[in-house]
């Protein structure tokens, strides 16, 4: 696993470099895990700006600009606050893009709504749009937390691809 986000990584890093682009992350609770596997990365410094780890609703609130009524209306595990998350990281960046993570990693925390592996990611574009998509992981905490930094950064290098490179 550990070869597969190190690929990823760079993968992600070979296509903002060749762009000239910066990333910036948003994390609930993989608490940081994709700026880690990035900044893994010899020269992320040329593509990575920063990462916030919000763990609670009130780093949300105050680093990303996460509306209260986004967390009361819709939860901390929702698209909405995910798509929130994204569009702050971006907002508090120079970044071009952004990923945002925030779910029910476990072994509590769930509900029938919202089981343990519940997760909501978001990708986020400076001059584009905020994808936002919901999965839902099996296994434990540490599981659940890993396939999720994986998803998001396959998540990330799938919609950069997808943007064409300007000549």
């Amino acid at each position: 696993m550990m070869a597969d986000l190190q690929t990823l990584s760079e993968s992600v890093g070979a296509q903002l470099l060749s762009r000239g682009e910066w990333l910036a992350t948003a994390e609930s609770c993989t608490g940081g895990w994709v700026a880690q596997s990035i900044t893994a990365i010899a020269g992320s410094s040329a593509w990575f700006d920063r990462g916030f780890v919000t763990y609670s609703n009130v780093a949300k609130q105050e680093m990303l600009g996460v509306s209260e009524a986004t967390l009361e209306r819709h939860g901390a595990v929702s698209e909405a606050t995910a798509r929130a998350m994204a569009q702050g990281a971006i907002a508090h960046s120079r970044a071009d893009w952004a990923i945002a993570i925030t779910g029910i990693a476990g072994p509590g925390g769930g509900s029938p709504e919202k089981p343990v592996g519940t997760v909501c990611f978001a990708w986020a574009q400076r001059d584009g749009g905020c994808e936002a998509q919901t999965c839902g992981f099996a296994g434990d905490r540490a599981a659940v937390r890993e396939q999720s930094v994986i998803h998001a950064l396959r998540g990330l290098l799938a919609r950069i691809e997808a943007v064409p490179l300007l000549a």
